[in-house]
């Protein structure tokens, strides 16, 4: 497997009144080529941070970073023409058009401006390509951020919480362009704090917790492996069944006129308790945990903030 993004105990510490902090600590982190890859954390665990080490925008205290094998950033400027980025707010003429600010970016880097045609049609802005900016949308500004990244065709395109204060329309738009980037053999390196988002447009994902790394591995496998260990079951008087299954020392919970069992293990214990007692399960059935789930199992443990 081609790794494209590696780290190896990168850190970085910021000093203040407060004494010395750790925003990322130690982070190990592989971004497999092709295909979107999450990353994704609670607030303050270090992930625009390190996106912002990555580009050069912000200098490591400890650690190694490398891109398609070169090492960032003392070689930043090899890998530079085959990255795009949006991490920070965009900066376009508020009066010139979609179109015009692409092609003066293309101007500046030597690009042809039959690219830009390229990209609006790939980001699905050409029917407003030539209204002004300042008139655009929040979705469509980002947008357009995002054409300018592809104006020189990056292998990676580094994106940080790219829905972020968008309406649901404008996150779908967005999501089903990642998705078909990704589709199309670019790999995206995907930030977002829509854990929803990220299960249905990220292959891989990398989840990290107070600057270090707690999973890392494809979004199925995640999900996965909790959710057969939880089941729902369904029986005629689910009130007595939850009292019968407690006293067997499971972990039970009703969910309406439903019970759910956590740690199930052998799902026919459940029955074969149930049935001692003479309540008989009409449905037995696993329990997708979904990628929101797993995340709040790795993180809340250590975690007391909101998700971000």
């Amino acid at each position: 497997m081609t790794i494209v993004i590696r780290t190896r105990g990168l850190r970085k510490v910021y000093g203040g009144r407060g004494g010395r902090r750790a925003v990322v600590d130690g982070l190990d982190l592989e971004v497999p080529a092709a295909g979107v890859h999450g990353f994704l954390g609670p607030n303050g665990s270090g992930k625009t941070t390190t996106l912002r080490m990555l580009l050069g925008l912000a200098r490591a205290t400890e650690g190694t970073m490398e891109m398609f094998g070169y090492d960032v950033p003392k070689r930043l400027a090899d890998v530079t023409p085959h990255i795009g980025a949006v991490v920070e707010q965009p900066r376009f003429f508020p009066g010139f058009t979609g179109r015009r600010n692409l092609e003066l970016l293309a101007r500046a880097g030597g690009i042809h401006k039959t690219r830009v045609v390229d990209v609006l049609e790939q980001v699905g802005l050409t029917p407003s390509a030539d209204d002004r900016f300042k008139a655009y949308s929040l979705g469509m500004k980002q947008r357009l951020a995002i054409a300018a990244t592809l104006l020189k065709q990056p292998a990676l395109l580094i994106l940080d919480e790219p829905t972020n204060g968008l309406d649901p329309q404008g996150i779908r738009d967005i999501r089903t362009m990642i998705r078909a980037l990704g589709n199309a053999g670019v790999t995206v390196l995907l930030s977002s704090h829509l854990l929803a988002e990220v299960e249905q447009v990220c292959d891989s994902v990398t989840i990290v917790n107070r600057g270090r790394l707690v999973h890392s591995g494809t979004v199925a496998e995640m999900v996965s492996a909790r959710a057969g260990d939880r089941v729902r079951v369904r029986v005629s008087d689910p009130r007595e069944a939850q009292v019968v299954l407690t006293s067997a020392h499971f972990a039970v919970r009703r969910n309406g006129n439903d019970l759910i069992v956590e740690h199930a293990g052998d799902p026919s214990a459940i029955t074969r308790v149930l049935a001692g007692a003479h309540l008989y399960v009409s449905e037995l059935a696993p329990l997708d945990a979904g990628l929101e789930s797993a995340f709040l199992d790795l993180v809340s443990p250590e975690q007391e903030g909101a998700i971000a």
